[in-house]
């Protein structure tokens, strides 16, 4: 079974802290918690309603994922890349995404092209919308289908991880108004994976990615608080 942004295991679905991972995944990717935004234990434990055994666990999955920094006497935080990480991160993924088209375009198949058609419609709609969370979402959500139709499962994961590395590297270094990707891009790439069209989708491909970091602004963000109880009213129902 997938959630939005991960592949779960066997032993995932059968951890009582699955939900409470996958919240905290969501928030940081959909950048509703920036990078360096303080993760105190005691806060989460009291709006998820568990122990805080069961976040530091939490805490402890995402920092094995990059996307927590665990520090001694400082505590967790959303991890904030550096720049060279996040030049090596979409470095990582032109290398492997670009890599993997020729098998994506042998397995390729219309119902997959009407899928990333429907989730690059549903993409420009939250823009259009200007929700900001949805947009990031399915951008993510259309690199990780686009690699999937070859077929490879372990591909698929890594470029799961990288798309939510990805995110984070643009919530750090990405300008405000920065959402995911352009949606043009993914219309285009769709286009030429229609034509079957290998050199044309390899160059748009490798493009999309350079129009990306050419977009970033390396600045750092400040460490900030959040609103734990906003973000996270429903989990301690649970």
């Amino acid at each position: 079974m997938k959630s939005e942004y991960g592949l779960k295991t066997a032993s995932d679905l059968n951890d009582k802290d699955e939900p409470f991972f996958q919240a905290l995944m969501t928030a940081i990717v959909e950048h509703q918690l920036p990078p360096g935004s303080k993760l105190p234990e005691e806060a989460l434990a009291e709006v998820f309603g568990v122990s805080r055994t069961g976040i530091r666990k939490v805490l402890q999955r995402l920092a094995a994922v990059q996307m927590v920094s665990l520090t001694p006497k400082r505590g967790a935080h959303v991890a904030t890349p550096s720049v060279e990480e996040a030049q090596d991160i979409f470095r990582t993924r032109t290398l492997i995404e670009c890599a993997n088209l020729p098998f994506v375009l042998e397995h390729c198949q219309p119902p997959h092209l009407a899928a990333l058609e429907a989730l690059a419609r549903e993409e420009q709609l939250a823009r259009d919308e200007h929700d900001g969370p949805a947009a990031i979402r399915l951008s993510a959500a259309f690199h990780i289908q686009l690699q999937a139709i070859s077929g490879n499962q372990v591909l698929t994961e890594m470029v799961t991880r990288l798309t939510q590395r990805s995110s984070l590297v643009i919530a750090a270094w990405g300008a405000p108004w920065q959402q995911g990707c352009r949606c043009n891009d993914h219309e285009r790439l769709i286009a030429l994976l229609r034509d079957k069209a290998l050199l044309p989708l390899t160059d748009a491909l490798q493009q999309h990615f350079a129009h990306i970091v050419e977009s970033l602004r390396f600045e750092r963000s400040g460490e900030t608080l959040p609103d734990f109880a906003r973000l996270f009213a429903q989990q301690g129902d649970r």
